[in-house]
This record gives C-alpha cells, sequence and structure tokens, in this order.
C-alpha cells in the first residue's frame, strides 16, 4: 500500500517526486525517501530519507538540496520492519548501484535473502524489499549493460505481488517501472515521463496516462516509453488514455481538510453521474459501458456483490435496492470471504451457476482481496460488473462492464464522496434491472429518476448548516465507545457510520441491526455509550422507536438522525439531528452527511489527522 514516483525529464526531479509522493501519502506515511542522480551522470546516484511524514523529508532535503533530472521517490505504509530510516525506501544493493523503491509484498524474502548473505552480501534492513536491488546487481554482473534483462532474470526467484521502480548508476537517464499484480502507471508528457502508483500523483504535470498491464515493464527515458512483457520479455505497443480528471481537483484550497472539501462535494457526485448515466428527460437510464446486453440480463437470477469497507456498506444498500426494484436475489460478501468460496459455473455442485452476475465495488479498482475476487468469477465462466471510480484500473480491464462513480479524486482516507458515488451507481443500475426484468415500467422510472435528480438540492440544504452536529460533536467527542443502530435502509448507514467514526476518531464504535439489540449487544449500554440511531421514516420507524426506548430504559444516551417533520422523534431521544425526508431507499444518501461530519468533528476536537489516521491505507493493494 505504499507510494511510488518517477521521474524522467529535462526539469527538477526532486520537486515532482516530493509533490507526488504529496498525492500519494494516502497509502502510507510511516516514513519518505528519494533517489535522484546528480548531475551528469558519473557523480552517481545519492539517497535521502527521513521517518514520518513527508514533511520531514522536504525540511531534509530543504536544507541540503539534490541537483538532477532523474529520480525515484517512496512513501512507505510499513509491512516488514518498523518505521525506521534504515527501513525507508528506496533501498540500495550492498555496491550502492541499484536503487529501489517497492509496493507490495515479496513473500519468499527470507529464502532469497538467506541465499544472498550466503553469497556474502550485507544487509542493513529489516525488510523484504532490499533482497531486490541485490538481486537485481548480482544478475547485472552476470550480464553487464542489459539492465531490463538484468530486472527480468531477477524477479524470476520472486513470489509475490509487487510495483517497482529501479535505478541503475550505469544508466542515469532511466527509471525501470515493474508491474507485478501491485498497481504502476506510466505518464507520457513533453520531454518528461513519469510512473506512478497512482495517476493522482502525475496529474500536475500530464493527464496522459498509460496503465500497466499486469507482468509487465516500462522503460523511461526522457523523450521515450518502450514497454515489455516481464516474463516473455517481448516488446509491446499499447496507446496511453487521457484522463478527464482536473488537476486543481487535487488540491485543497481553502478548505481545511480534504475529508471536509470531499464531503461538501458530495452532490456535484449525483449531479455527474446523472449527466453521465441518464437523459436530458430524466426517461432512461445509459449505461454505456455495462458490457452485458438486456437480454444476458434478463438470464440473471441471482446476483453476488463482493467489496471491502466502505465500498462493503454501499454494497448491502445495493443488495436491497436491487431486490426492491429488480425482484433479483443478492448476497454481499467480502471480497476476502468471497474469492474462497465454491464460485465455479460449471463445476458440479456449484454455488454458482451461468444465472449468476458478479458485482465487485471498490474506488480505487486495485482493491488486492476484490481484484482476486474477480478474476477467480471470471476464470470461472462468471460475468462480472464493476462499479469503480478510477478510469482503467485492473478491476475494470477485468470485468465485463462498469459503472464509473464518477467521484474524481478522493485524498482523504476516509471514504466519503466515494461511498455516494458507488451509492448513485447502484441505484441506477438497481432502476436498469428493474426495467429489463419488467419490474420497472416508464412512469415508474420516470418518477424514480426525477427524485433521485432532488438529491442534490437536499444535500446541499443539509450542508449548509452543520452546526446541530458540531453541538452533538462536543457533547460526545470524550466517550471512549459508541453504538450505531437502524434497520433495512438504515443497518449499512449504520455499518458505515460506525466505521467513519472508528477511522478518524479511534473510538471503539460498532453497527447493528437494531432487532439484534437484544441478542447481545444491549449489555454495552450504559450512561457513558452514545447510541446513535437513523431513525427516518419508513416501514421499519415504529420498531426502530421501540428500539431507542430499550436504549433509554438502560441509561443510554440516545442520538436520533430523524426527519424534519417527525413529532414524536423528540420524546425519545437526547439529541437529534434533522434531515428532509425522502423515499425511504434514500435514506443512505441523506443520512450519510451527519454520520460523516459527526466522526469529522469530533476526530477534530480529538485532535486527530481526519485525512491520514494512523495505520490505515486508503487503497488496500495487498492482502
Amino acid at each position: 500500500m505504499c507510494g511510488i514516483v518517477g521521474y524522467v525529464g529535462a526539469g527538477s526531479a526532486v520537486p515532482v517526486l516530493t509533490g507526488g509522493l504529496s498525492k500519494l501519502e494516502y497509502r502510507g506515511y510511516d516514513s519518505a525517501g528519494v533517489a535522484v542522480a546528480r548531475n551528469g551522470g558519473g557523480q552517481g546516484i545519492e539517497l535521502r530519507r527521513a521517518v514520518g511524514k513527508l514533511e520531514n523529508l522536504r525540511s531534509s532535503l530543504q536544507s541540503a538540496p539534490l541537483e538532477g533530472h532523474v529520480g525515484i521517490g517512496h512513501t512507505r505504509w510499513a509491512t516488514h520492519g518498523r518505521p525506521t530510516e534504515t527501513n525507508c525506501h528506496p533501498h540500495a544493493d550492498s555496491t550502492a548501484t541499484v536503487f529501489v523503491v517497492h509496493n507490495g509484498i515479496i513473500e519468499n524474502y527470507a529464502e532469497l535473502r538467506d541465499e544472498l548473505e550466503a553469497q556474502g552480501v550485507v544487509f542493513h534492513s529489516q525488510t523484504d524489499t532490499e533482497v531486490l536491488p541485490n538481486l537485481i546487481k548480482r544478475a547485472y554482473d552476470k550480464n553487464p549493460g542489459d539492465l531490463v534483462g538484468a530486472i527480468r532474470s531477477a524477479l524470476k526467484g520472486t513470489r509475490g505481488a509487487y510495483a517497482l521502480a529501479v535505478m541503475h548508476a550505469d544508466f542515469p537517464d532511466t527509471v525501470v517501472a515493474v508491474r507485478q499484480t501491485s498497481p504502476l502507471v506510466v505518464g507520457i508528457g513533453n520531454g518528461e515521463n513519469f510512473c506512478a502508483s497512482d495517476p493522482l500523483a502525475i496529474l500536475k504535470w500530464t493527464r496522459d496516462i498509460l496503465f500497466l498491464d499486469n507482468g509487465e515493464l516500462a522503460v523511461l527515458g526522457k523523450n521515450s516509453v518502450e514497454l515489455f512483457g516481464l516474463h516473455d520479455g517481448e516488446k509491446r505497443e499499447r496507446k496511453s488514455e487521457h484522463l478527464e480528471w482536473n488537476p486543481d481537483s487535487t488540491e485543497l484550497g481553502d478548505w481545511p481538510h480534504f475529508m471536509l472539501k470531499e464531503i461538501h462535494e458530495q452532490p456535484e457526485v449525483i449531479d455527474r453521474l446523472l449527466s453521465r448515466y441518464t437523459d436530458e428527460a430524466r426517461e432512461n437510464i445509459l449505461l454505456h459501458d455495462l458490457g452485458l446486453s438486456d437480454e444476458e440480463l434478463r438470464g440473471v437470477r441471482r446476483i453476488f456483490i463482493q467489496a471491502c469497507g466502505t465500498s462493503w456498506h454501499a454494497g448491502l444498500v445495493g443488495k436491497l435496492l436491487i431486490e426492491r426494484l429488480g425482484l433479483i436475489s443478492v448476497d454481499v460478501d467480502t471480497s476476502s470471504e468471497f474469492r474462497y468460496r465454491n464460485v465455479a459455473a460449471h463445476a458440479k455442485g456449484a454455488i454458482l451457476g451461468e444465472d449468476t452476475l458478479v458485482i465487485a465495488i471498490s474506488q480505487s479498482g486495485e482493491t488486492a482481496d476484490t481484484l482476486a475476487g474477480v478474476q477467480e468469477a471470471k476464470e470461472r465462466g462468471l460475468k462480472v460488473i464493476s462499479i469503480v471510480n478510477m478510469p482503467a484500473s485492473s478491476i475494470v480491464r477485468a470485468s465485463d462492464g462498469v459503472i464509473y462513480t464518477n467521484a474524481g479524486p478522493e485524498i482523504s482516507v476516509a471514504s466519503t464522496k466515494a461511498f455516494i458515488g458507488q451509492l448513485g451507481a447502484l441505484y441506477l443500475l438497481s432502476l436498469h434491472l428493474g426495467r429489463v426484468h419488467g419490474q420497472v415500467d416508464a412512469a415508474r422510472m420516470k418518477r424514480r429518476l426525477e427524485k433521485f435528480a432532488e438529491l442534490p438540492a437536499v444535500m446541499r440544504r443539509i450542508l449548509s448548516d452543520t452546526s446541530a452536529v458540531e453541538r452533538v460533536a462536543s457533547r460526545f467527542w470524550a466517550c471512549q465507545h459508541a453504538l450505531f443502530i437502524g434497520r433495512n435502509f438504515g443497518t449499512p448507514s449504520a455499518l458505515e457510520g460506525a466505521l467513519k467514526l472508528k477511522e478518524i476518531s479511534y473510538i471503539h464504535a460498532e453497527g447493528y441491526s437494531a432487532g439484534e439489540l437484544k441478542h447481545g449487544p444491549i449489555a454495552l449500554i450504559d450512561e457513558l455509550m452514545p447510541v446513535i440511531a437513523i431513525a427516518t421514516q419508513g416501514h421499519t420507524y415504529e420498531k426502530i422507536l421501540s428500539n431507542m426506548q430499550e436504549v433509554r430504559a438502560r441509561r443510554g444516551k440516545l442520538i436520533a438522525i430523524a426527519g424534519e417533520d417527525d413529532t414524536l422523534i423528540a420524546d425519545n431521544a437526547d439529541y437529534v439531528l434533522r434531515v428532509p425526508e425522502l423515499t425511504e431507499s434514500f435514506t443512505p444518501f441523506i443520512v450519510a452527511l451527519p454520520l460523516q461530519l459527526l466522526a469529522y468533528h469530533i476526530a477534530l476536537l480529538r485532535g486527530h489527522d481526519v485525512d491520514q489516521p494512523r495505520n490505515l491505507a486508503k487503497s488496500v493493494t495487498v492482502e
């Protein structure tokens, strides 16, 4: 989950590397480092590393600048070895000839290290990465002058997932980028070229992106990019793709934090979904890239949604929407469990058959477990649709079709606008499936889309006054535990609200179906335990009121998220956060805002970094 940047060009490498790394800190921020080929080539490659966030590295580079036009950089999320300067990337071989930055895990590094140490190699770090430059140096010495061949030969003996950027002192004008499972892209510039873990890192300099395929290697020069197969060595040709994302969208602007900025951008996400996937009259859904015909969709009798974290919560909402609008049975799995089920379409006794559709949800499109689930499903003959934010990402390319969430770059580790985009994509897909299966006629489609189009205005109204949420946050910021409850559409919202709070405030929080209170969680409730209840109007409204009374009888402090016109709720809760009432199926869109804001303000009051919470990385690209 680390972040990689590489640069070859005529400009100064350090500003590009540190600028790119600043956009990748969501992937890890335990330490950071750069390696730069000193001007003149023959002066060698110089290393600079620092523990902690990127600012520590910047300070080091300001006090003692590195001048050069070629370099690689890295921001780390520690796996093997504690966050120390010795364990920080880039890593060099024992002769300081080959330098490597690495995202991923070399699973057999211990045996490789033992082998190299037996040959006299001295290691300095505890990382798995340090074996790589030493393996490359050993292979290069056997065939001097062939860097690509040396990298290919060295990697044949490794097992695991990795993305690499490599520099060699004999090739001071070259960076070699390698992808094996972990994501890596190449940026095409004018007299300069780039590589990075994510296009966000290089949008400031180029939007022409070449997405490396699995098992692919790119040789970057100032005026050239050459692609080769990592395993077969064959040269490959492929055109870059132009991203429409605005580089300014990755800047903080006047906002204090990216999380708050992205919360307030959520109405625009719905606007963009409507613009991209519906006609102007709001009568038809146009899923251009779905990849499956109406006839194929009519044959779907069962759906499996697989996702991780916040995307899994969106999938739980998708289940309710699809079963309500399309009358299709839906199961929802966390991706880490889905991939180990018997999902064969043609095997005797298989769980899933040819009438099953798999839906994969991922913000980045690179989530390791979700990607593995997609690949497993495809190998077993199943059709896969992905719901993804990042264009041309690995999950998109492995799927039969895609619905893009159109959320734009999301920088804060805690997902907000990507979640809303996923809900919107699932809502449109549910309506489309309902039409195909004869459950949604033209009148119902138009009515539903018109209501969907009202969402942005409603969301903006909620965001225009957040004072009530801030008052509740000021009352409960010091609590150590919290419970979130809901029913039906409120249950996924309770799970997501609890996740947001624990992610950035470090308060222990749990989300539950309110009907499960009596089956265990009610034992936790006392006068110190705030309980947040999703209590908007719907067919389970009276039941959630009963559950709230159970909490109050045990002296729990109740915070209700309820409708503006609800006259009963004040008698059943200690605090009420009011939201406009819409159709029940829109509840997750509406209640997400106060839940996100509550987590944000509590985290601020506790003095935490809301954009980069401890121990977390936004894009989980290793198992």
